[in-house]
């Protein structure tokens, strides 16, 4: 017998939230279940190939068309993530309002860095992450005025470990997540939080990556539930990036070996360094810095022991 659902108390009622790239796989997905919990949506989709060639309108319309049928309401917008300023226009002069923002829109130039084209590189990073920072820049100084906001950028485990054939992607897909630990520090005095996630998950784009019978299984509706948890007005989760697929959620943070300490001085070279390789590598002994000062710390507090040697050895 069936666990029976629960029923949702995450609501968005009153919400209104834009997703780039919502005509198919993970976006729809979001779509769907944000509006069936009572959001206004905007399905972005450009309608494009998966290498960013050509458009179809009716890709975004037929998701909005499936959120209408349940009893929702969304308008389908097709204008380039590039223009985001004309996304966030179109959402505002219908509902007034922006309270989230998921940017999900992608494409894939695989190819091995040697044969990579200026092209390949530089439409990469127009969709990723300019697309990315068109529709946040101009959703920005709403929600600031609000004093809320929403905000989700998709990285990826190319970005974080690297993947052959993806030197364009990776890139751009770390960068995404760069974009988040340093807007979620300017946001959130202004009730602004932003996370980032690395999804697995059945798309165009992992069509031809996993295997067919793994594929089915990775359904994009199981990412979603972090994406709705993350966006609702309850969770002041901020500057975070989680892997998630198939079921499976997981937090990330950075772990830097305690490393190895020299006197700042002339006698610091490469073969002291060498010397002391071991302790650099080693993460028996490490700690896991959560800003920017902790590393700085470091640095500083192995300067300052030094300066106050100095100074013990002038008198």
């Amino acid at each position: 017998m069936s666990t029976p659902m629960t029923p949702p108390t995450m609501r968005f009622d009153n919400r209104v939230v834009v997703i780039t790239g919502a005509g198919a796989g993970l976006g729809r997905s979001y779509a769907l279940e944000f509006a069936r919990r009572g959001a206004k949506v905007v399905v972005n989709d450009l309608g494009g190939s998966a290498q960013g060639d050509g458009a179809d309108k009716s890709v975004a319309q037929t998701v909005v068309d499936e959120i209408i049928a349940e009893g929702g309401e969304a308008i389908a917008n097709t204008d380039n993530v590039i223009e985001g300023g004309r996304i966030i226009e179109n959402a505002m002069d219908t509902f007034g309002k922006i309270d989230i923002v998921i940017n999900n829109a992608g494409i894939l130039r695989d190819v091995s860095f040697h044969k990579m084209t200026e092209e390949d590189w530089k439409l990469i990073f127009d969709i990723h992450v300019n697309g990315a920072f068109a529709v946040t820049h101009a959703a920005w100084p709403i929600m600031r005025k609000a004093g809320y906001g929403r905000i989700i950028n998709t990285s990826s485990a190319a970005g974080i470990y690297g993947n052959f054939g993806q030197v364009n992607y990776a890139a751009a897909k770390l960068a995404l997540y760069g974009m988040v630990t340093a807007l979620s520090e300017e946001g959130k005095g202004k009730g602004i939080f932003v996370n980032a996630i690395a999804p697995v998950a059945a798309s165009r784009l992992t069509e031809n990556l996993i295997p067919p019978e793994i594929f089915k299984a990775l359904k994009p509706e199981f990412v979603t539930p972090l994406v709705v948890m993350l966006c609702h007005e309850n969770s002041e989760i901020n500057g975070e990036l989680f892997e998630v697929g198939g079921g499976w959620i997981s937090k990330l943070r950075w772990q830097a070996s305690e490393g190895a300490t020299f006197e700042p001085s002339d006698s610091f070279t490469a073969e002291t360094l060498k010397e002391k390789w071991h302790d650099v590598e080693d993460f028996d002994h490490s700690y896991n810095p959560s800003n920017i000062m902790a590393p700085l710390e470091k640095v500083m507090k192995n300067i300052g022991t030094n300066r106050s040697s100095q100074k013990q050895d002038d008198k």
